[in-house]
């Protein structure tokens, strides 16, 4: 009994020292862990102050979506959320553009950025689908479809209307099984179980009948139903039989998840996307060619960004369908990774992805930034969309309104990422089969376009460069732009100079800025009525150009002689090739042979020989002789917009 009353007392001693001693354990490591997330926040605290003392900053005040208060708050007004650090985790992006990355920890703000995603190796994502078989039957597995010499006649007919092989896709199934492209990564990602509704929209112009109807069958196939909110589409005044009466009651089947608006005149592709956008009630927009076939998971990776944070555009990586066969096949081989870019004259590039973007993240298959994109297929929040005042209602029919939108993102606080977990098949027609209906404009639609983006989004030093690119279009009057250029300066939009040092950075590395013109227009002999003239060819195939008589329309026959002697036609260069003359890709640096002499000899200065005309059309180079009048030319500018 005495044992045990001896027991009970020692036990009740150390439990009464525990009881003390448990506190003051926790004191202490609330203490330490308050002390961490100080030096934490003073930290990043001082990082901003060295940006600001690099001139970097800018107001934020009335910015959309992120403000400075988003990345880095008072302690007092929000509280810091600490993560461990995580080489997959991306840097928090201050509003000048300079990560904010903490050495060991994440400063996360969680009334803006929602959930991420996780990689678990090993085990199959939380979205990845478990039972998806390849079929059998024509076009199976992305398989091509051939078409016999018996119907090559009307497969060559429905190449010249609908711009690929209607009658190989007409023998493939709406439901058609394609191979799954992704990285083997993308298999082990797990995503947010909540996530935004999507709104799929897909506007049409004449459309092939089979191409159009295996794009909704796709989506509605590959996209989980609860996350699918609809399907949107929309037709750009089409003319087609099959895209009436056939179509009003094909969509029928799908009880309400498919939605059919027809335009009352041809808007265009930019216009009738932004009505799309406006019939839709789900939380996000997808915007899709008419001509897809989703792969596997193709739409949760492009949710999961968004529902992170609702200012990212988000694109996916684009398989190619062949517009002959229909062959299904990956555009971008396993761990290639590229992203959009653009040449001066703004025709749209992609670039490997440079070693500054990769090193920000742990797996090769995250998102990544991408100064642009090609502009057929991408996602991004719809009210986002509208808060930026949807596309430029100025642009016309189609083209640069992925510039447009891309630099009114970055450079007013949101982003654009690809990514690469997501896949779409597109096919990229042989031709375009269609015109732009009634729009009429002095200069081709795409420039009239690209100048309306520059003149808005781009400074007046980047501007020059484009004029320099296109020197043709130099004062032609742009439509109104009083509106976008007020949402600019009202919403303390970041200049294109940041956006080219910043986010952009590779553009220059392949595209240098171009030396100014010395001369520019059609090359014409000084007495006589025959001028330079590519003939359409393309670089590196293997022809040559010649001389014709002069038509003063330029296209094949305007040509662009810079001060560094570098001769360019469009975005290709001049150069000799034998005795003759040949378009070839140009040298990453913008200097060349060729100088126009006050005699008005042509003169290639690598080989000492000079431009001659001879009497059959032919345009070769011979040695130089001053006093040879088929060796004289003038270079003479040719603006086609300033005649009646």
């Amino acid at each position: 009994m005495r044992l045990t009353l001896r027991f009970i007392v020692k036990c009740l001693v150390a439990l009464m020292f525990l009881m003390f001693l448990v506190p003051l354990l926790f004191y202490q490591l609330d203490s330490e862990e308050e002390k961490r997330a100080e030096a934490l926040k003073k930290r990043a605290d001082e990082h901003r102050q060295r940006v600001v003392k690099k001139d970097l900053s800018f107001k934020v005040d009335g910015q959309i979506g992120r403000t400075e208060k988003d990345f880095l708050s008072n302690q007092d007004k929000q509280n810091i959320h600490m993560y461990k650090g995580h080489s997959s985790l991306r840097p928090i992006k201050a509003p000048n553009g300079v990560d904010i990355v903490q050495e060991e920890d994440t400063i996360h703000k969680d009334h803006h950025y929602g959930p991420r995603q996780v990689m678990k190796p090993g085990e199959l994502g939380n979205f990845e689908p478990r039972d998806y078989k390849i079929h059998t039957g024509p076009g199976e597995g992305g398989q091509p479809i051939y078409t016999s010499m018996e119907e090559k006649m009307a497969a060559d007919r429905s190449l010249r209307e609908f711009g690929f092989n209607m009658i190989a896709s007409d023998k493939i199934a709406m439901d058609r099984t394609i191979p799954d492209t992704r990285m083997d990564e993308c298999k082990y990602w797990h995503y947010p179980e909540k996530l935004p509704t999507a709104s799929v929209i897909i506007v049409f112009h004449n459309e092939g009948w089979s191409t159009l109807v295996r794009t909704v069958h796709s989506v509605i196939n590959m996209s989980p139903p609860h996350l699918l909110h609809e399907v949107v589409m929309v037709d750009d005044f089409s003319s087609k039989v099959h895209l009436k009466q056939k179509l009003d009651d094909y969509v029928k089947q799908f009880d309400g998840k498919v939605k059919l608006y027809r335009n009352k005149e041809r808007l265009g592709l930019i216009r009738t996307r932004t009505l799309g956008a406006d019939y839709s009630t789900g939380d996000v927009i997808v915007f899709l060619d008419a001509h897809c076939e989703c792969n596997r998971n193709w739409l949760v990776p492009l949710l999961a960004r968004i529902a992170y944070d609702r200012t990212i555009l988000a694109v996916p990586f684009i398989d190619g369908i062949d517009w002959d066969n229909f062959r299904y096949s990956p555009v971008y081989q396993p761990g290639q990774l590229f992203r959009g870019i653009f040449e001066w004259g703004f025709l749209y590039k992609e670039n490997s992805v440079p070693q500054k973007e990769r090193n920000k993240h742990q797996y090769t298959s995250e998102p990544y930034w991408s100064p642009t994109h090609a502009g057929g297929l991408f996602a991004m929040d719809r009210k986002y969309f509208f808060e930026l005042g949807a596309y430029d209602p100025g642009l016309l029919i189609w083209g640069g309104e992925n510039f447009e939108l891309s630099f009114k993102i970055w450079q007013c606080g949101g982003s654009v990422e690809w990514v690469p977990c997501s896949r779409v098949g597109h096919v990229y027609r042989n031709s375009m089969p269609y015109g732009f209906g009634n729009v009429q404009s002095k200069i081709p639609i795409t420039l009239a376009n690209y100048m309306r983006v520059v003149e808005v989004w781009l400074d007046d030093e980047y501007k020059e460069y484009f004029y320099t690119r296109e020197p043709a279009v130099r004062g032609f009057p742009v439509s109104n732009i009083t509106k976008q250029l007020e949402f600019k300066k009202t919403h303390n939009c970041k200049s294109f100079k940041w956006f080219i040092e910043n986010i952009a950075y590779d553009v220059l590395e392949k595209f240098p800025y171009p030396p100014r013109n010395r001369a520019w227009g059609e090359i014409k002999q000084k007495h006589g009525t025959m001028c330079w003239d590519t003939k359409g060819q393309r670089a590196g195939g293997g022809g040559y150009l010649d001389v014709t008589p002069c038509h003063h329309l330029g296209g094949n026959q305007m040509f662009r002689l810079n001060v560094a002697g570098q001769m360019a036609v469009g975005e290709r260069c001049i150069e000799k090739s034998g005795e003759g003359v040949t378009i070839v890709f140009c040298p990453v640096d913008p200097s060349g042979p060729w100088e126009l002499a006050d005699n008005g000899l042509l003169h290639h200065t690598k080989s000492g020989t000079c431009a001659e005309a001879t009497g059959q059309g032919k345009l070769l180079m011979r040695p130089c002789v001053a006093s040879k009048e088929s060796q004289k030319w003038e270079i003479n500018e040719i603006r086609t917009w300033e005649r009646g």
